[in-house]
């Protein structure tokens, strides 16, 4: 067991800890019945109590079984940030099913891979983003979604400046197979016993690999509840907690260090659909907010808002995140407005958020921090998979009670992503760190290709699986490109089919942006004759890669 680090240990932390034996549900009930009128959730000026979260959430669980969904059926969760969101993500676990997060920017080719890949027979859906989902109900597994407005959740007047899609009004649905929350929730449905415990699965993101599609990562309500208990634990997290909500809930940092830590606590979400600085700094003046996890990213952004000073931020007593490193001028500017230090961790799809956070009381900047709870972390050499000490880089390794059971329908992948170390079974990270003589880790390199945009992950395999679609693509080749604001971005080198020589790269990129995340989408197409290949004819990206950035500077 890797002990390096427990000379900094948090004092107040204990080295392991017995998790609930119960579903993650659980922690809903528990609250609401401790805290009933307290408020869940404060969106946008209008509180949601723990009451009403949990009285709906069990009728829209008592829909999801009358529309046949059984223990362990899949449903897709399509929404941005909202009391819709939270509701939905208990209801499908109340429903003693599996809650399958997608990210909003999703568009059709992308759901209907996890349409198939899932066999979902319901989606959750908000309403802007019904148009990409309504094709599919009917034609495959999908047999139906219920579907809501955000502004259905604003009965405050408010005078904050509102997302776009947060403004609009329920419109009629008319989509076959469409169904209505409201009416949904006004049925009166009740589900019937909830029988998932601790085994059963519970969560299953998708997480992007160098091959082919995404895979879905196969989480039980054990797995979910370690990070969620372990959370609310490392960061003496009380019921007294107001904590923002700006990184998106399909993501395991916002599912899991934002939300259900947070309710395990039954303490207060200050939801935030989409993210804006000034916004975000009303709602931390007005709510007095006192933790918030975020990508570096928002803080960079907040920060440099010329009107910042005009806020009262000084509720805050604990504040961090991962996605990216902060950088220590923005550090330094946090520290000298706040007087905290950005406590920076680092986890995966795979582990349900953290499995290095740095301890509150001695955390070092750009550091991943130290094993949290009961977790034992190594480095690996790659080619011998020996491990390594201190200052070595390899690849990070780690076990623990949130590392996931598999991915889902890929055994072969499930195997490759393991390894057996002194008998005891170690998730493969695939990424490249060090840890220093006491114990902190650090992140080097990746040795998964990906591109990170502004802390978004971007697989270049996944977006050029999507584009072989496109009927004048041939070949592609998907790198990263320097990007001034984003760091990194996306670029696809082309080899057109004969007779497209008309199309533009213009025509290329609004393509993609019809058929996935926009983030995903290339920014920059470069047309090629051909694209170098090893002798066994396997597309040589690493080449064009290092071209690339040696050309740029």
């Amino acid at each position: 067991m890797f002990d390096r680090h427990l000379p900094v240990w948090p004092a107040q932390v204990p080295q392991q800890l017995e998790l609930p034996a119960t579903s993650v549900f659980h922690n809903l009930t528990v609250s609401a019945l401790r805290f009933g009128q307290h408020p869940a959730i404060h969106y946008y000026g209008t509180d949601i109590s723990y009451s009403r979260v949990l009285r709906e959430a069990e009728a829209l669980a008592g829909h999801l079984q009358a529309e046949g969904v059984k223990r362990g059926d899949r449903v897709l969760l399509y929404m941005q940030n909202s009391p819709q969101y939270i509701i939905g993500f208990f209801a499908i676990l109340r429903a003693n099913a599996v809650v399958v997060p997608v990210n909003p920017m999703n568009r059709s080719a992308e759901l209907q891979y996890l349409i198939e890949d899932t066999q979902a027979p319901i989606a959750l859906c908000a309403q802007e983003l019904l148009e990409h989902i309504a094709p599919h109900i009917g034609t495959g597994h999908l047999r139906g979604v219920v579907v809501t407005a955000y502004s259905e959740y604003i009965t405050t007047p408010t005078d904050l400046d509102l997302p776009e899609a947060v403004r609009e009004p329920v419109a009629g649905q008319t989509a076959p197979g469409a169904h209505p929350w409201a009416e949904v929730l006004g049925a009166g449905h009740q589900p019937g016993e909830l029988v998932a415990g601790p085994e059963d699965l519970c969560v299953i993101p998708y997480s992007s690999g160098t091959t082919g599609n995404p895979k879905g990562c196969a989480h039980t309500h054990h797995s979910v509840m370690a990070t969620a208990v372990y959370g609310a634990v490392w960061t003496n997290a009380q019921h007294d907690i107001v904590h923002l909500v700006s990184v998106p809930m399909f993501h395991v940092t916002g599912m899991q260090s934002c939300m259900n830590s947070t309710l395990y606590a039954g303490g207060t979400l200050v939801v935030m659909t989409r993210w804006d600085r000034r916004v975000a700094a009303q709602l931390i003046q007005r709510c007095k907010v006192n933790t918030w996890r975020n990508i570096s990213t928002m803080v960079v952004d907040m920060l440099s808002d010329p009107e910042i000073d005009q806020y009262d931020i000084s509720s805050l007593t604990s504040i961090g995140g991962g996605g990216a490193a902060m950088p220590a001028a923005v550090a330094g500017k946090l520290a000298a407005k706040t007087g905290l230090v950005y406590m920076e961790g680092y986890g995966l799809s795979e582990t349900m958020a953290p499995t290095h956070v740095n301890p509150p009381q001695a955390s070092k900047p750009q550091c991943l921090g130290i094993p949290i709870i009961g977790v034992d972390s190594r480095v690996i050499n790659v080619e011998t998979l020996e491990e390594v000490g201190p200052g070595v880089t390899g690849e990070i390794i780690m076990r623990g009670e949130q590392i996931f059971q598999g991915y889902w329908n890929r055994p072969e992948a499930t195997e490759e992503a393991f390894i057996v170390i002194d008998g005891h079974r170690f998730f493969r990270s695939g990424d490249l760190g060090y840890y220093d003589e006491e114990g902190y880790f650090f992140l080097v390199d990746r040795v998964k290709r990906m591109i990170n945009a502004s802390g978004y992950k971007v697989w270049p395999a996944e977006v050029e699986s999507l584009m072989y679609s496109h009927p004048a693509i041939r070949e592609v080749c998907v790198v990263s490109t320097p990007h001034p604001r984003r760091g990194e971005t996306v670029k696809a080198f082309v080899v057109l089919a004969a007779g497209n020589e008309a199309i533009q790269g213009e025509d290329i990129i609004a393509w993609c942006q019809e058929n996935m995340a926009v983030y995903k989408c290339p920014v920059v197409i470069e047309f090629t004759d051909s694209i170098p290949k090893s002798p066994t004819g396997k597309i040589m990206w690493r080449l064009l890669q290092e071209e690339e950035w040696k050309d740029a500077g």
